[in-house]
């Protein structure tokens, strides 16, 4: 028996990462040829070595690192400002179902106004500060989040509704011990999303009203003509967005998980 019989799980795993990474590879590979035998502006297309060195440059002067920490303070706060108000929002109109037809119009008018469109506006309420950013990431997470929590309530088994209200059950029992488990996987999926979309926001905001953070880094690299440090920040956004959403989609299938089990 071969070794990949005794661990199938670790060998289906690492079938599926270097299939991953097989299209990365390739890239790679076409950008070394390309580059060793001149079929690129190297002026626009700096070589993966001259990538490298930049990288390990800016990585060791600190630049690239206060970048990362920076950008993540405005998506991780944005990204809390909006599922509070999001949470807040879904459970008022949920009690006071009365009131969605006087909020639904507004919200749905502000839901269709790209966030960065008001930046500028932004800007002259508040200042070239922190405020702009984090209130576009909180307008760019608010929605995904806001209209899973409302689409999971109205989703929620009316059955069951109806069976916790013969129990004579109040309406904080009955959200918190038929209505909230339900919502369990709409929350998850929301959160998911306004994450991901917070931090797209957030780059397009740095770049165009920033001091700091990796947007900021983009747009001055550009500015200077240094190729090799927007091809990083590129880079470097992706790699970021990945791992944040792969964490998040490990800690959601398992709080789903342990949610199917209870």
């Amino acid at each position: 028996m071969s070794w990949a019989s005794h661990f199938p799980f670790l060998f289906a795993g690492m079938k599926k990462i270097l299939r991953g990474l097989a299209l990365p590879a390739a890239g790679l590979l076409f950008w070394l040829i390309g580059s060793h035998y001149n079929l690129f502006n190297s002026y626009i297309v700096p070589a993966p070595q001259k990538v490298l060195a930049a990288f390990i440059k800016i990585t060791a002067s600190g630049y690239l690192l206060d970048g990362i920490f920076i950008s993540l303070a405005r998506v991780l706060c944005g990204f809390v400002i909006a599922a509070l108000l999001a949470c807040i929002l879904a459970l008022l109109l949920y009690i006071f179902p009365a009131f969605q037809a006087y909020m639904r119009p507004s919200l749905d008018f502000i839901r269709h106004i790209p966030p960065l469109a008001i930046i500028s506006l932004l800007i002259l309420w508040f200042g070239i500060g922190e405020t702009p950013k984090i209130v576009v990431v909180a307008l760019a997470s608010f929605f995904p989040i806001f209209l899973n929590l409302c689409n999971g309530i109205e989703q929620c088994d009316q059955k069951l509704i109806e069976v916790g209200r013969a129990a004579r059950m109040n309406e904080w029992n009955l959200f918190a011990r038929i209505i909230f488990p339900s919502l369990i996987p709409s929350i998850m999926v929301g959160l998911q999303l306004g994450l991901s979309y917070g931090w797209r926001s957030l780059v397009g905001a740095e770049l165009i009203a920033a001091s700091s953070g990796l947007g900021y880094m983009i747009m001055e690299a550009r500015e200077l003509a240094k190729s090799d440090v927007i091809i990083i920040g590129v880079l470097v956004l992706g790699i970021i967005g990945g791992i944040i959403d792969g964490i998040f989609l490990y800690f959601t299938r398992s709080v789903l998980t342990y949610h199917k089990e209870a």
